[in-house]
């Protein structure tokens, strides 16, 4: 209802009309091209469909917005107005649809990598794959070999890498992973009785072999330290908390290797593999081949 001075409540005014953007495109490119017969072709559209457009836009302003000349037409102040506005919404217009277009488009690759991969090597190589694929989505998983390998039988990943036995899978390439058994260099615990152990969880690779391992030398031995984080392993070996056997590429200056003179005997049957579908997409099988490369390299 009005006010006593006859106005109308904010809250009951009736809600102003939204400008269309094909209107808008209309005024502009009458604006751009000075006639209304070229805009007309330009928009594949009438001379008098365009005059009716700028017509409602007229109607919605409040003020007329094209000045019509004999020869050419020109913008009103409140045509200068409305254009600089128009030219705005319709770029902001494009850059919508260009981004959800490239929504549309973008590839996830999702990657599984173990914990001792996370480093500045797979960064660097990540960032010039995803500098070249700007539209490339990573998602990149580390952990265990066991937790990978099962996310990528169940689909949950496009490429891994992965330690296992030798020739225990198929795969796209291996390489041999050289082990080390490690021991503290400051607080070694070899000679201890029993012999404690750092290991990964149950199931986890190595943890059987180290057992195994021990046991045939016919020491006893006990579980001091389990984790599932390679960090973790390596800080509680270098802390005098027990023996290991881990990749070469993962000891420390804090570690200390143990050979045949300690009773234990080489390890050798360990293999770094990478893996993904026949039917990959050919980003998974640029990103592949990168690893590969990269592998290559360090096993020359």
């Amino acid at each position: 209802m009005p006010n006593v001075d006859g106005s109308v409540a904010a809250s009951e005014k009736p809600n102003r009309s939204l400008f269309d953007l094909d209107l808008l495109r209309a005024i502009v490119t009458v604006a751009d091209c000075g006639s209304f017969t070229t805009a007309a072709a330009r928009l594949h559209s009438t001379q008098s469909t365009i005059s009716q457009k700028i017509r409602r836009l007229e109607d919605m302003a409040g003020h007329p917005l094209l000045v019509r000349g004999n020869r050419d037409v020109h913008p009103t102040d409140a045509g200068q107005t409305l254009l600089g506005h128009a030219r705005q919404m319709l770029a902001l217009n494009e850059q919508m649809l260009q981004a959800l277009a490239g929504a549309t488009v973008a590839v996830t690759v999702r990657l599984g990598v173990p914990e001792d991969f996370v480093n500045a090597r797979t960064t660097q190589l990540l960032g010039r794959f995803n500098r070249r694929h700007p539209q490339v989505k990573l998602e990149v998983t580390s952990g265990l070999s066991r937790d990978l390998a099962n996310g990528y039988d169940h689909g949950e990943l496009d490429l891994v890498l992965i330690k296992q036995r030798r020739n225990s899978r198929e795969a796209t390439a291996c390489w041999p992973e050289p082990m080390r058994w490690v021991d503290s260099a400051r607080t070694p615990c070899i000679a201890l009785d029993p012999i404690p152990l750092v290991t990964f969880p149950l199931r986890g690779l190595y943890r059987d072999d180290l057992i195994a391992a021990v046991e045939a030398m016919g020491r006893r031995w006990r579980i001091s330290f389990t984790s599932s984080s390679l960090s973790g392993i390596q800080g509680a070996v270098a802390d005098g908390m027990g023996i290991s056997l881990l990749p070469a590429r993962a000891m420390t200056r804090e570690h200390r290797a143990l050979n045949r003179r300690h009773g234990l005997p080489p390890m050798d049957g360990m293999e770094i593999a990478l893996l993904h579908r026949p039917g990959a997409d050919p980003l998974v099988r640029e990103l592949a081949g990168r690893f590969a490369r990269l592998l290559d390299r360090e096993h020359r």
